[in-house]
């Protein structure tokens, strides 16, 4: 046990060296049971002589350690309980990790917003990247630079963030290429019960649309919860003041209730004693499937308004951290063929997740075991990762990444040996120095000998919109998650590594045939006589 974990109190890390690697494997946990003094629960016989110790991890394993005498067994449950709960992210093991062969800056820089814009700029002149929040002031959980509409200032843009929850003023998610159309997101209006305008706001909405033409906003909550934040200063834009665009409520749950669905699959999934009738109720009745289903329902219909019906769309809920991120973010991915290569996929994440304020630290918290679940714990990005797994189901050769990549993202955004995922916005992470003491999880993946292990063998790359089914028997439970520490894997592993055999030896076979075909090729007669054609 001494490799794993610190015996005493004092070999903290408020003692000064607790080893960085225990902080990793410790931080990982997401609820830990006391010890149980005795041989077993029923043996009180030989009580005081060992005790066990139950670990919940994060990535869903479940641990029991078996720890002879009674005082040791305390000793290493008091070092698992301070250091599952540091409240300083210095204090984290990304802080203290440092890989063989990579610099920390390495990664930080690889999908900076100016990136983007330059990609956006050579298709359209409508849109320009304002630095109006290059000191947060204008809104915390956005990232410095941002793209808005380009017939507005940012006088008018500042003035539109002290109207919108958090300062979430309405930023460029998406542009079309194929019709010209944007996808946007925010957060929801401050109108409260006495219907507050803001002509700044109007005045962005209303430049993004032409005469005659008309909008959806996709509010992310029901009509009800909407009408109801109104009585706590929230709402949605009334018609009166935007009446070209039309909204539409597709409500998605998050927080609590989702966070429960999680605990409630997780539960049913680690039950072996469970009959195939029992276990199929279980499942429908944690809901969770449900939740898959109406995110990308809810992805669906913003890629059919702006593919199909050619019209803009805007994506909110209340705060705009949340159900907007998971909505944008899968919308691109069903629409735009770049989001589904390795590098765009990344790309995509650190855009619509990590620079515009997921807040990861407050959702990732604890695990789907927490006895101690607070209000801000909530699997929205799982629920994200979920329905990409589903799109690459549904689509084996149209996505260039795998599900192992998936998985990576699962226990990295949880518990982490990279900053990538720390905090819950760029300026607690610019506060923090994370870009600059820890090492990025970007970085990582591009190496040649880890890439190679999240490639898709069979990918094949697709140009079209790929529109997922959402049918009952279309979405399936993410085995390769939720029964990931359950079911054994080797056969699946094997035929996967198969497959990526088959499939290179194909490709070095077709490049030496290639080859061989050219250098038989007879030279062209007049090539050499000056009067070719």
């Amino acid at each position: 046990m001494s490799p794993l974990l610190c015996p005493s109190s004092s070999s903290l890390p408020s003692g000064g060296h607790c080893p960085p690697l225990l902080l990793l494997r410790v931080q990982n946990l997401g609820w830990y049971q006391p010890p149980r003094t005795g041989g077993s629960p029923r043996d009180t016989r030989v009580s005081g002589s060992s005790g066990t110790i139950t670990l919940r991890c994060k990535d869903l394993r479940v641990l029991q350690l078996e720890i002879p005498g009674m005082e040791q067994c305390l000793n290493i449950a008091g070092s698992i309980e301070a250091l599952s709960s540091v409240d300083s992210v210095m204090m984290m093991y990304p802080f203290f990790h440092r890989p063989p062969g990579l610099r920390l800056e390495q990664g930080w820089h690889r999908f900076p917003p100016e990136r983007f814009f330059q990609r956006l700029s050579s298709q359209t002149s409508q849109w320009r990247l304002s630095t109006v929040n290059r000191d947060f002031s204008a809104c915390p959980s956005y990232p410095e630079a941002v793209i808005v509409p380009a017939a507005v200032g940012d006088d008018t843009v500042t003035k539109a963030a002290r109207f919108r929850q958090g300062g979430r003023f309405p930023v460029l998610s998406y542009f079309h290429p194929k019709n010209g159309t944007a996808l946007l997101r925010s957060s929801q209006p401050l109108t409260g019960h006495n219907r507050r305008r803001c002509p700044e706001d109007e005045k962005i909405l209303g430049t993004i649309l032409d005469e005659g033409e008309r909008g959806f906003i996709i509010d992310t909550r029901s009509a009800q919860a909407a009408k109801q934040a109104r009585m706590s200063g929230g709402g949605t834009e009334p018609k009166s003041a935007y009446p070209q665009w039309r909204r539409i409520h597709r409500a998605l749950e998050r927080g609590r209730p989702l966070q429960e669905s999680f605990t409630r699959l997780v539960e049913a999934c680690s039950d072996p004693s469970l009959s195939m009738d029992r276990w199929l109720a279980r499942l429908d009745g944690s809901r969770w499937l449900s939740h898959v289903k109406a995110a990308l329902s809810t992805a669906c219909l913003a890629a059919q308004c702006l593919d199909r019906e050619d019209c803009k769309v805007l994506v909110h809920g209340a705060e705009g951290t949340d159900t907007t991120l998971l909505v944008t973010a899968l919308a691109q991915l069903i629409l735009d063929p770049s989001c589904r290569s390795l590098q765009g996929f990344q790309g995509l994440l650190e855009r619509e997740w990590i620079q515009a304020g997921h807040p990861f630290q407050l959702r990732c918290a604890r695990s789907a075991s927490s006895h101690g679940r607070g209000k801000q714990e909530a699997p929205i990005f799982l629920l994200f990762l979920d329905c990409v797994w589903q799109l690459s189901r549904q689509f084996p050769f149209s996505l260039e990444f795998g599900e192992e990549l998936l998985l990576t993202l699962f226990d990295n955004a949880y518990a982490s040996a990279y900053g990538t995922f720390l905090c819950n916005n760029e300026k607690e992470r610019s506060l923090c120095k994370v870009k600059e003491s820890t090492h990025s999880l970007w970085a990582w993946l591009e190496q040649p000998e880890e890439k190679h292990k999240y490639l898709n063998p069979l990918y094949s790359h697709n140009p079209l919109v790929i529109w997922p089914s959402v049918e009952p028997q279309s979405i399936q439970l993410w085995q390769g998650l939720f029964l990931r520490w359950i079911r054994p894997s080797q056969h699946l592993d094997e035929a996967w590594s198969e497959i990526q055999r088959l499939v290179e030896g194909n490709n070095n076979s077709s490049k030496e045939s290639t080859r061989k075909r050219l250098s038989q090729t007879p030279p062209d007669p007049a090539a050499g006589t000056g009067n070719g054609r």
